[in-house]
């Protein structure tokens, strides 16, 4: 898949997380939040007022330090493709 392609296909699994009006696990919302942050290479702290909450941001985001943008965005484009195949 060239670049341009996995970008397109990234922002579209991108764009169905965000227009889904269901509840997704927390598993799996903590795994969407590393991979999005890894592959825009945002490395902005988690802000969330809860500080548990943001512990487990920073687990997340730890767990995703050894791969690159373009692996995150395929891991996050798969991740999603096969939640919502599942329903």
């Amino acid at each position: 898949m060239s670049n341009s392609e996995l970008d397109i296909a990234f922002y579209e699994a991108v764009e169905r997380v965000n227009s889904s009006t269901e509840a997704f696990p927390a598993d799996f919302l903590l795994r969407l939040y590393a991979y999005y942050k890894k592959a825009t290479n945002n490395y902005d702290k988690p802000s969330s007022r809860r500080p548990i909450i943001n512990a487990f941001k920073m687990n997340a985001l730890l767990q995703t330090q050894n791969i690159s943008p373009e692996e995150a965005k395929t891991a996050y484009t798969e991740l999603v493709n096969s939640y919502f195949e599942s329903k």
